[in-house]
Parts: C-alpha cells; sequence; structure tokens
C-alpha cells in the first residue's frame, strides 16, 4: 500500500516511481490518496488511514512530504497497531517510531540549500547556479520498531544500514 498526499508537488513523479517497481516486483500496489496541505488539520489523512486500515495491506510505503512529515510519530503509530511494516522516505520517519527509511540525508540537503542561499546573498545570480541533486542517502532500521512488529530483520541489512535506531516506540 502507498499512502501518498495528492497536494505535495513531487506526488506524481514518486507514484509512478513507486506503480513501476511494484510492477516490475509483481506486487499488487493499493493506493490510499490524501489532499491535505502541510499546516492543515489531518481530517483528510485520518479518512485515508482508515481506508487503509480497511484494505489490509502487508506492507505501507508512505511518500516523504510536509503533511506526513508532521504527523509522522501517528504514521509510525498507526503501522504498528496495525503490525504494518513501513517504508519512509526520511530517516526523520524512522527516528518517530517509523521501521525503515532509504532516502536523501536531509541534514545535508539543508546545509546545501544554506550553501546555494550564501551564494545568492553574496550576489550570485540563481540561474546561473548549477542545479544540485542530495548526493548522501542513508538507510535507517528502527530496531525497537521491528520487535514490536514481531520482525527479525536480516543480518546483512542490518550491516548495510547507516544507522540503527532503538527507541522510539
Amino acid at each position: 500500500m502507498a499512502l501518498s498526499n495528492t497536494d505535495h508537488p513531487g506526488e506524481q513523479s514518486e507514484r509512478r516511481a513507486t506503480d513501476a517497481a511494484a510492477q516490475a516486483l509483481g506486487i499488487a500496489l493499493v493506493y490510499v490518496p490524501f489532499s491535505q496541505s502541510p499546516f492543515g488539520s489531518s481530517p483528510e489523512l485520518d479518512k485515508a488511514l482508515e481506508a487503509a486500515r480497511r484494505a489490509q495491506p502487508d506492507a505501507m510505503i508512505v511518500f516523504p512530504e510536509g503533511s506526513t512529515f508532521r504527523n509522522r510519530a501517528s504514521l509510525a503509530q498507526f503501522a504498528i497497531a496495525q503490525r504494518l511494516p513501513t517504508m519512509f522516505g526520511w530517516s526523520e520517519y524512522t527516528d518517530a517510531g517509523g521501521l525503515m527509511s532509504y532516502g536523501a540525508n536531509q541534514r545535508d540537503t539543508y546545509l546545501r540549500l544554506a550553501a546555494v542561499a550564501d551564494k545568492i546573498l553574496k550576489g550570485a545570480r540563481p540561474a546561473d547556479l548549477p542545479f544540485e541533486q542530495p548526493t548522501k542517502f542513508e538507510l535507517v532500521v528502527n530496531t525497537k520498531t521491528a520487535q514490536a512488529l514481531g520482525l527479525k530483520i536480516p543480518e546483512p541489512l542490518l550491516l548495510r544500514a547507516d544507522r540503527l535506531v532503538e527507541s522510539g516506540v
């Protein structure tokens, strides 16, 4: 199951990539969309989670964006309550109790953003600056959440993880 905020600008490309990966792996993907600004209340997300609960998926992926980020702890609690292994795109979700995350290191991304802002403030024209993509990605596993879900994470995956979280549930 994929949980996705349709108001997020990157949602379409994330959904296409997720659909393609699921199809290549022979996974029947259930798409659960919701519409919510990152600063609004969460009734739409609550409805989406209820739809997810009724669908009884085997696992869940949550697309990273402002609204799911703001609700990351409740998403982790929902996943644990439903006994859903869940994958997130940023480590902050795993720090909040999510099972695993793989994605760009947000701290590194913000540092790069600050460096670009510094160049602009010193007179560089934004149009003259190169487009930058993330260069530091990280795999984070929450071992306490795995234990709460009754999952044994394979040793090779634990050894490949950039960081293990042993709290947050």
